[in-house]
């Protein structure tokens, strides 16, 4: 019998979260897994969801960086009727087969905000007559929370529910307690697959990308500080104003806004939106700006490319400052606060990123086949256990 694949994802602000829960789906797709990819967010436009079956439930997002609140995709605040549908949409969509497989994103190790629809989805999950392999998938680093009780929360949730936890990093790079106290606990759970990404991507148009400065900033909704500076700091660079810079625009920045990018942007800059081609951009570019988010370092990292990284650190976001300030120690970067940010200090920075002396870091990349591979053979011991 064919395995079944569900795997839950929700994006709340940038969409690395989607990128990398659709790249494990078409590792197992690969692999004879029929896969349904249930999405709480609008799947960005190049994204590549083909071999999937993708399942829109009622889609939400997060305002703000606060990530206190979620409201609809016109930015209606979700209310408890909305819940129950959210609830009955995924409950339902889990039901249209026998899955051998449910696979949430991030969760119980963040999306806490989601406990109201993952909870009763993973009680209905366990209560099956044959219940599936329930795994979470997360990256290299989590946001640390200021009470630790949240911590303790999510450690437990993971020993009630799962068999299987993801870690989606290089072990000699990063270990799930780097950032989680209690990682003890959920040890012999876990399984370090190397980092999802870095896939085969569509060509690079003609010799774009070519000695030119590349500015990126994923999906965009909060990357408007990154982008203004970088609109006004190429002429105040000594080592990067005799070439193009490159700014690619975010899908999630409204069609306004990134007309009124164009129209700011002087002689020697172009703006485009962000296209599916970024990391062979990378590769033939002179240097890289960007935040710290998961895809896009993997992306510099495989590129072997010089950086400046500008982490998003609004509210109590952490996770790109850590990650930025390790490749920093590492030789391969070099980090501007976000705070600090203005064209004066990004164009010495970039400066400063290009005097760098090579030092080449390579990481474990494969995770999205490894985590397919991880979880069949989960999935084969569980109808083994069923079956005797």
């Amino acid at each position: 019998m064919t395995p079944k694949a569900f795997i839950h994802v929700q994006h709340l602000l940038g969409t690395g979260h989607v990128v990398r829960a659709a790249a494990i789906g078409r590792a197992l797709a690969d692999r004879g897994v029929e896969v349904t990819l249930a999405s709480g967010n609008t799947i960005p436009p190049t994204l590549d969801t083909s071999a999937l079956n993708v399942v829109e439930l009622p889609a939400c997002k997060s305002p703000d960086a606060a990530f206190k609140r979620l409201v609809t995709l016109d930015g209606e605040d979700i209310d408890e009727q909305w819940k129950s549908g959210r609830v009955k949409a995924s409950i339902q969509a889990f039901d249209t087969a026998e899955f051998n497989l449910l696979l949430t994103e991030t969760y119980p190790f963040g999306r806490r905000q989601l406990d109201f629809e993952l909870t009763p989805l993973l009680s209905h999950a366990r209560a099956k007559k044959r219940p599936p392999v329930i795994a979470t998938s997360i990256r290299d680093i989590l946001v640390r929370k200021k009470e630790l009780w949240k911590e303790q929360w999510m450690a437990d949730q993971a020993l009630t529910y799962y068999d299987r936890v993801l870690i989606h990093a290089d072990p000699d790079f990063v270990r799930l307690g780097d950032s989680f106290p209690f990682a003890d606990k959920v040890e012999h759970l876990v399984r370090y697959t190397g980092y999802v990404g870095g896939d085969k991507r569509a060509p690079a148009r003609n010799a774009d990308g070519e000695d030119e400065v590349i500015v990126s900033c994923g999906g965009g909704a909060v990357a408007e500080g990154l982008l203004s500076a970088a609109l006004v700091a190429r002429p105040l660079s000594r080592r990067a104003e005799d070439t193009t810079w490159r700014i690619l625009i975010g899908h999630d920045v409204p069609e306004d806004a990134y007309q009124e990018y164009r129209r700011r942007a002087p002689d020697g800059i172009l703006v485009e939106r962000a296209r599916r081609d970024f990391p062979e951009l990378l590769k033939r570019a002179r240097l890289s700006v960007s935040q710290a988010g998961y895809n896009t370092v993997l992306d510099v990292l495989i590129a072997d490319v010089a950086a400046v990284f500008v982490p998003f650190s609004q509210e109590n976001e952490t996770e790109q400052t850590q990650r930025a300030h390790a490749l920093e120690r590492h030789g391969r970067a070099v980090v501007v606060e976000e705070s600090l940010l203005s064209p004066e200090r990004l164009a010495a920075a970039i400066d400063d990123a290009l005097a760098l002396a090579h030092h080449p870091h390579k990481v474990l990349l494969g995770g999205a086949d490894r985590s397919a591979d991880i979880l069949i053979r989960d999935i084969n011991d569980n109808r083994r256990g069923s079956a005797s």
